[in-house]
């Protein structure tokens, strides 16, 4: 008899991230309420969630509270099985810490990769408890797990090591699969990863780190073994195919995480194997808070926000003002005008002011408005340093930037 099962594929939650200055956990909340109530009402068997669990290495009490609650209500207190990989914002260490208590739970966490990738080898059983699905729960793979530095490499020396990297260690992963569905039965192999493919959407503002250093870091869809019947991917926030196939996925982050994906419907994928056949369909995530960009000149903000306060919005707003006239009191004009609704201004981006303005930093300008390769572009400016030296430098201070951002704080 060919067993059925029910699966949830997320990622990218972010707990703990801020909208400039604001807190989320309002809307965290909500969405993990919301999936919880999916996963009970729907009878999923599994959840599988694709890295980036939480928005910094170190996260706060508050979002660990979150995380550790949802757990416990759908894994806790149900039959749901939960299938949790690394991303490039979380800390292995953190991730794996209680992965033996969490294991009781029915809970499966592999923050990193490790010497043995029989340990990235998940097996989920149906609701007879006998095996259904093998998953190939592979974290984000870091720079120095698969690439061994060289003297004198160039950057497309290193390019081309980090890609093969990677195709080698899912190679290894599914391989080590491929074995273990030869001894179970007819069994689907689904694989997990957090990565860039080449040809994906980002949006701007979205905050999604580049991996490796070299933008042409990125692996294609070839790089996956053909055995795969599903491939359940996190690190982008826009919802899509990859390469064109069903059966390759990111879901996309659950809530806008920026002002560019403000009108985006966000969506977690429910897939359905009858044995190794998978029907495939997209649950949309409802909005918790709204968020909207005005642009336009002072005239048409004015309108937009009064038909905004007609409607009672309660939205979060970010203002762009684009008049040619240099209003310095922009700010508190604008907040004079949202007074008395229930709105708030995240941010106002004044670039007639920008534009005027012949120094490196401006008035309303902040570093929010920034990434750190803005500023270190900025700092070459200040220094005057020529072009053809440029690149070499950016690409020795960004390979600095992601060991900082990969260095395991909670490590011991």
């Amino acid at each position: 008899m060919v067993s059925t099962m029910k699966i949830l594929h997320t990622s990218d939650w972010h707990l703990g991230r801020r909208l400039y200055g604001r807190t989320r956990y309002s809307e965290f909340t909500s969405f993990l309420d919301w999936l919880a109530a999916c996963i009970e009402e729907r009878n999923i068997d599994a959840l599988l969630v694709s890295g980036d669990i939480f928005d910094t290495t170190t996260p706060g009490n508050r979002a660990q509270q979150l995380y550790y609650r949802f757990l416990n209500r759908v894994a806790g207190h149900g039959r749901c099985q939960v299938v949790v990989i690394g991303g490039n914002h979380d800390s292995p260490s953190f991730l794996n810490a209680p992965g033996q208590l969490l294991q009781v739970l029915n809970v499966h966490v592999r923050g990193a990769m490790t010497d043995n990738p029989a340990d990235e080898i998940v097996v989920l059983s149906d609701s007879a408890d006998k095996p259904a699905a093998i998953v190939c729960a592979v974290p984000y793979l870091r720079d120095r797990d698969i690439r061994v530095a060289e003297a004198g490499e160039t950057l497309d020396d290193k390019t081309a090591k980090l890609i093969q990297g990677v195709r080698d260690h899912y190679i290894t992963v599914c391989g080590l699969a491929e074995e273990m569905q030869q001894e179970l039965g007819h069994l689907p192999i689904i694989c997990m990863g957090h990565l860039f493919t080449t040809g994906s959407k980002t949006v701007a503002g979205d905050g999604v780190r580049e991996l490796y250093v070299g933008s042409l870091a990125h692996v294609d869809e070839a790089a996956f073994p053909a055995c795969i019947d599903y491939l359940a991917l996190g690190h982008l926030h826009v919802p899509q195919q990859v390469g064109g196939s069903p059966h390759y996925r990111y879901c996309g982050s659950p809530i806008p995480m920026g002002f560019g994906e403000a009108e985006q419907q966000k969506e977690v994928v429910e897939i359905i194997f009858h044995g190794r056949k998978a029907e495939i369909s997209t649950l949309p995530v409802p909005c918790f808070q709204h968020l909207l960009r005005l642009t336009g000149s002072l005239d048409e903000i004015y309108d937009r926000v009064a038909a905004l306060k007609e409607q009672e919005s309660t939205s979060w707003l970010e203002i762009v003002y684009t008049g040619q006239e240099i209003i310095g009191n922009l700010r508190e004009l604008i907040e004079e005008a949202v007074s008395g609704s229930s709105m708030e201004i995240r941010r106002i981006h004044n670039r007639a002011v920008v534009a005027q303005a012949l120094r490196p930093v401006v008035p309303d300008e902040t570093l929010d408005d920034l990434d750190v390769d803005e500023v270190f572009s900025r700092c070459l400016d200040s220094h005057e340093v020529a072009d053809e030296k440029r690149q070499e430098l950016v690409d020795a201070y960004r390979e600095i930037v992601l060991s900082l951002q990969e260095d395991d704080r909670n490590a011991e």
